[in-house]
């Protein structure tokens, strides 16, 4: 009985990694997305005003608060876009992991949570573990397991390039 379990997990832990992956793909191509697009519509036909990392910045209380620059926007938009697209369709997954783990990293570092208490602004109530460093420990484990060897793009490329490589030979 133990054994059919285990040839179960075995079996699904390929799933679950690419499910995984696909999730935290999505997130990131949705909010550089969202980002992008703004400035948005409200229901009434007003127009929003556009995202922009300065505010986020400015009420940070980390070692890069403060820090913003006009690029700053941009690169952000950018590299959540191409994060998300690179996770989503497992295409150079191991650059958009590592894309993301560096990311994330920063978003942490600019606003560690460390009060405890709500905060206008935030979801929950945070003590030093947040959204942000769980979905950097979850991109950690997509890269510990190599998910583009798995499923995605990664594996047609490496498959095309071997068969390019024998038909050299």
């Amino acid at each position: 009985m133990d054994e059919s379990k285990s040839k179960m997990s075995v079996r699904l832990q390929p799933a679950a990694l690419i499910l995984l992956r696909t999730l935290i793909g999505w997130q990131f191509l949705y909010e550089g997305y969202y980002k992008l697009i703004l400035p948005a519509w409200t229901r009434d036909g007003r127009p929003l005003a556009g995202w922009s990392a300065a505010g986020f910045l400015k009420a940070a209380s980390g070692p890069l608060a403060g820090l913003w620059t006009p690029w700053a926007d941009r690169a952000v938009e950018t590299a959540l876009v191409l994060i998300g697209l690179s996770l989503m369709l497992g295409l150079f997954t191991q650059i958009g992991c590592w894309a993301a783990l560096v990311f994330l990293t920063l978003v942490y570092i600019v606003a560690i949570p460390g009060q405890g208490i709500p905060q206008s602004g935030t979801e929950g109530v945070s003590l030093l573990v947040n959204k942000n460093l769980i979905e950097w420990s979850a991109v950690l484990v997509l890269i510990c397991f190599r998910t583009g060897e798995i499923a995605g793009l990664d594996v047609l490329l490496r498959l095309k390039a071997v068969s390019s490589f024998r038909s050299v030979l």
